[in-house]
């Protein structure tokens, strides 16, 4: 069973700023505070699209504080909190969760508790946004797909408590068929620079035009990139015996598949939400810097291959 969740939903009522409160203090001009900020945050990025197990929200930081800058990031790195604290960055988003597992200690003699610690001391609040990053309109496989130029986009999974284009994952169509090799060559090309690059499973010249794809980890997807009738799916972190499994049970060799750096396919996402968090504080005249961190966490520094 995976810990209960710590977000602003959880927080005492008097914590929590209500919508009537966030306008007022915006048409004054007054300086938007971390609550104003969940508020929208949870309209672009709603909690209960957030799977079961997961943990998304506010991990560190007092919903009353006073917020300027924002640094949004994939992961929540020592290295990543350390640029967020030199820019001055009240706030810091990231992807994924840094306790997503429970903790028995926060010790700063532990990574997760030395983190926790920098961010206290420092004064910089925390905020998840996960999988309900995800499954939202404009979330990380939404993204995706529209820097590959897919149409006709749906969910791979519905969201249980969403609208039809929430969910897990996107299928959708190229606007011409290619081959695989180009298609994995255009993926390579749209996505930062990594020392994994880009690892493709099917016959080169294959023809492909149906995409699913997920960003992050996806390979718990299989089964509905089958039904989809894809001929190619995009995702990362394939694990040897999900990968081989597929490609015994593939028809006519499809779907094919296309692995990518976790980082990589994800990071794609972060100017698009920083864009559409901004563009929500602006209308409700708020001026606050946002920016994208500049920090590789992909945890791999080179790779070694045939030939």
């Amino acid at each position: 069973m995976e810990p209960e969740n710590t977000d602003v939903s959880a927080q005492p009522a008097e914590a929590q700023p209500d919508e009537a409160q966030a306008a007022e203090a915006a048409s004054t001009g007054e300086a938007a505070t971390l609550g104003m900020i969940q508020l929208a945050v949870e309209e672009l990025w709603p909690e209960s699209l957030a799977e079961d197990w997961d943990e998304v929200g506010l991990v560190a930081g007092h919903p009353s504080a006073e917020v300027s800058r924002i640094l949004f990031a994939v992961d929540p790195t020592l290295e990543v909190i350390e640029e967020a604290v030199a820019w001055g960055a009240e706030l810091l988003i990231t992807h994924h969760p840094l306790l997503l597992k429970g903790v028995t200690s926060v010790a700063a003699n532990t990574p997760k508790g030395k983190a926790v610690h920098r961010l206290i001391e420092s004064g910089t609040a925390l905020l998840t946004v996960h999988t309900n990053g995800d499954s939202a309109v404009g979330g990380v496989s939404d993204v995706l797909a529209d820097a590959l130029g897919l149409q006709d986009v749906v969910p791979l999974t519905p969201a249980a408590n969403g609208l039809p284009e929430e969910g897990i994952g996107r299928v959708g169509d190229l606007a011409e068929v290619q081959t695989l090799g180009d298609f994995a060559a255009r993926v390579f090309g749209i996505l930062p620079s990594v020392a994994g690059g880009v690892r493709v499973s099917g016959d080169r010249d294959g023809l492909v035009r149906r995409v699913a794809l997920c960003g992050g980890a996806g390979d718990s997807l299989l089964n509905e990139v089958r039904a989809s009738n894809a001929d190619v799916y995009l995702t990362a972190d394939l694990r040897h015996h999900p990968a081989s499994e597929a490609r015994e049970a593939a028809v006519n060799d499809r779907p094919y598949l296309i692995d990518v750096s976790h980082f990589a396919s994800e990071w794609l996402w972060l100017p698009a939400a920083a864009d559409a968090l901004g563009n929500v504080l602006t209308d409700q005249g708020h001026d606050i810097e946002i920016r994208v961190s500049t920090t590789n966490s992909d945890p791999w520094d080179f790779i070694l291959t045939p030939g």
